[in-house]
């Protein structure tokens, strides 16, 4: 029978076990040969990649299958419509697979149902389930209804760029005319899906019958219009062949001047035709104003501008452009806004101005390249300090770590379908407190098992990482299973909070990566050749570790020492803690999921009292437009009454889009870019609002 090992024996086993286990051979084989190198090469080459091709945004992608039902029941009443339209419809869209919520609105003439799924749910296969509910319940159908139509709603549909066209001489009518050249120009910028309208009046040719008149040629207003009705077609007849060719017979007549309109025929008196010229007005005009834009510039804005005017308020049109899913924010509208500096240039009017009043993607961009700064300017942080504390090598190694795992989980972030925003961003920002760790672990460990002496630096390498391989596991799993609630997050908040959720773990995970790869390897180059004596003669980190040890065994040392002082810090510290939880209690401290962003844009939203006029509205708008020119802090405005504006996220969600009605208004501002501004825009906001309340109240 073979003697039992000595305890001693025993440790010395374990201990070369967990020297040969798979990872410390790893870290092995990263440390003999040339591999960390490839990797760093690799990640980085990976990383830059992914910043250049990862697209950028304001906002992360959030995919919430909705739908928009717009249903015709023309001559019902509000109540009709309510109860034979709507009430069926919500119950059939209730039994669809994946609804979360219905909407409806129901007016005179018309309902309009919204319908949301589950935040989550495939986008194409929620509108197919929509689609085939509808149609196989058209037996269902009453008869009041004349026709519907489904609209998808989704989160790239918000325009990222926003244009006003205004002049100090032209009226709207004339702006729409350009508008619409406009529109057809920037059609033919790549990854454009959709462009919008709004404001000016459009052209049409008018015809005021005249009773009188027609008393005289005996010509009834319901003749005049199908004689407009029947000429206004384009029909192919059929065809036929002769002499061995096949000739179409069709008829183009589609009206497109006053002068073709006046020469229908409505009907014959004393054996002559009778023209809509006889019977009728006719007069090719701007259609009557049914809503009112405008776009207005503040005292403080034009005196920077050098322009002399005051109260600078102007018709405008306003055209919106949204971009191709999946495409870079960033990119499209720098097209966008190349291709308006070209129409500048040579297409627009003398007298016509077109102004940038929208530009997601410049937003999305500053924030980008703020959150970079901050990163940089926290990653430069914690090297200085790590410099302070351990010495500039053991620093140099935490710096390549560091870009390392983030060029890593970037890259990871560009597979996975994520974009470039300001939540993916901020959560590499977290994470840096938590990237570090390991890799300072690990260098501080292999700087001290050198200067020990007592094994060569490449044994003392694979000793220290050996050492605290537990911990340095345990902490990163232990990261990973705090931030795994995150995925659970349901509602808007799950998919708007997830690639914090993915990056946060991701980072750490590729962190501990490099701190048993990437460190060991450059922490036994630069330490290798480095001895106690090396170290206290340079005046590197070694002695400025022993006057941090030193100080930290000062402050430490009483507790430790005395049970009574040790009672007491823990006894401060629950009060401290209760009182934090106290300040959350009595909503002394805000509790929200993220904070104010302080933005250069918002919203005034009217709703004048029902039955007003579109001009008493609009009069109501012109008093707000009046205050802010005065505001210092306000750039330009936009004013739409009657008509909605274009939206933005906001306005997706709440549906601001449908915002139509005499009684209706919406104001866009924006202000000052925040550097030249003191006031964050939410304080700024609350301030206005006040102000604006008291002049509504007048």
């Amino acid at each position: 029978m073979a003697a039992r090992p000595w305890p001693s024996t025993v440790r010395t086993m374990a201990r070369e076990t967990a020297r040969t286990g798979i990872i410390t051979r790893i870290v092995e084989t990263f440390l003999s040969t040339r591999l960390s190198v490839l990797l760093v090469i690799i990640a980085f080459s990976l990383g830059i990649a992914a910043v250049l091709a990862t697209p950028r945004e304001e906002e992360p992608q959030i995919v919430v299958p909705m739908a928009d039902i717009y249903v015709q029941a023309p001559g019902a009443s509000a109540e009709e419509v309510e109860k034979l339209v709507t009430t069926p419809l919500e119950r059939l869209l209730w039994q669809v697979d994946g609804v979360e919520y219905v909407y409806s609105l129901s007016r005179r003439d018309r309902s309009v149902v919204t319908v949301r799924f589950f935040v989550g749910e495939n986008r194409e296969r929620s509108l197919v389930k929509l689609h085939n509910a509808i149609s196989m319940n058209q037996d269902l159908v009453p008869a009041i209804v004349k026709g519907w139509l489904i609209k998808p709603v989704e989160i790239d549909d918000v325009p990222i760029v926003t244009l006003a066209l205004y002049s100090e001489t032209l009226q709207d009518h004339a702006l729409r005319r350009i508008g619409e050249e406009i529109f057809a120009r920037l059609s033919e910028v790549e990854d454009i899906s959709r462009i919008t309208i709004t404001g000016g009046r459009p052209r049409e040719v008018r015809v005021e019958l005249l009773p009188d008149r027609m008393a005289g040629y005996h010509v009834s207003p319901l003749e005049a219009y199908e004689a407009l009705q029947r000429t206004d077609t384009s029909i192919t007849a059929g065809a036929f062949h002769q002499k061995n060719r096949e000739i179409i017979v069709r008829s183009d007549l589609f009206l497109t001047s006053a002068r073709e309109v006046s020469q229908v025929v409505v009907g014959v008196f004393d054996d002559r035709p009778v023209y809509l010229r006889d019977i009728a007005r006719i007069s090719d005009t701007p259609e009557e104003a049914t809503t009112f834009s405008r776009i207005g510039f503040s005292d403080r804005y034009l005196e920077e501008q050098g322009r002399g005017e005051k109260r600078a308020v102007y018709p405008s049109v306003t055209l919106a452009l949204a971009k191709k899913k999946g495409t870079n924010a960033v990119n499209v509208a720098r097209d966008i806004i190349k291709k308006v500096e070209d129409l500048k240039a040579h297409t627009l009017p003398d007298g016509v101005h077109l102004a940038i009043t929208r530009n997601y993607g410049k937003t999305a961009q500053d924030k980008v390249n703020n959150l970079l700064s901050s990163l940089l300017f926290a990653v430069m942080t914690v090297v200085l300090l790590l410099a302070f504390a351990l010495g500039w090598r053991e620093a140099l190694v935490v710096a390549l770590a560091v870009p390392v795992s983030f060029s890593l989980a970037l890259f990871v972030n560009y597979l996975a379908g994520y974009t470039i925003n300001r939540v993916t961003l901020f959560a590499l920002l977290l994470s840096l407190g938590l990237v570090v760790d390991d890799p300072i672990t690990n260098v501080d460990n292999i700087q001290r098992h050198i200067l020990m002496g007592k094994e060569p630096p490449r044994k003392a390498t694979l000793t220290a990482v050996s050492e605290v391989l537990p911990p340095v596991i345990m902490s990163t799993l232990a990261i990973i299973v705090s931030f795994l609630p995150m995925f659970f997050i349901t509602g808007m908040m799950g998919p708007y909070m997830q690639p914090m959720a993915i990056n946060v773990p991701l980072t750490v995970s590729f962190s501990t990566l490099a701190a048993l790869t990437v460190v060991p390897w450059l922490s036994f180059l630069l330490l290798r050749h480095l001895d106690q004596g090396g170290i206290a003669n340079t005046g590197s980190g070694q002695e400025k570790s022993s006057r941090m040890g030193r100080l930290y065994r000062s402050v430490v040392s009483p507790f430790l020492e005395s049970r009574t002082r040790s009672g007491i810090l823990a006894l401060a510290i629950i009060i401290l803690l209760g009182g934090c939880v106290l300040l959350g209690i009595f909503r002394q401290v805000p509790l929200k999921m993220l904070p104010f962003d302080n933005k250069n844009e918002f919203q005034i939203v009217v709703d004048m009292p029902e039955g007003t006029t579109l001009e008493a509205t609009d009069r109501a708008v012109r008093a707000f437009e009046s205050y802010l020119v005065r505001v210092p802090e306000v750039n330009n405005f936009i004013s739409f009454t009657g008509t909605a504006s274009p939206m933005d996220f906001n306005g997706m969600v709440r549906h601001y889009y449908l915002r139509k009605g005499e009684n209706l208004a919406d104001i866009r501002i924006n202000l000052a870019d925040k550097d030249r501004r003191s006031s964050q825009s939410h304080a700024m906001v609350l301030r206005l609002r006040d102000d604006l309340e008291a002049i509504a109240e007048k």
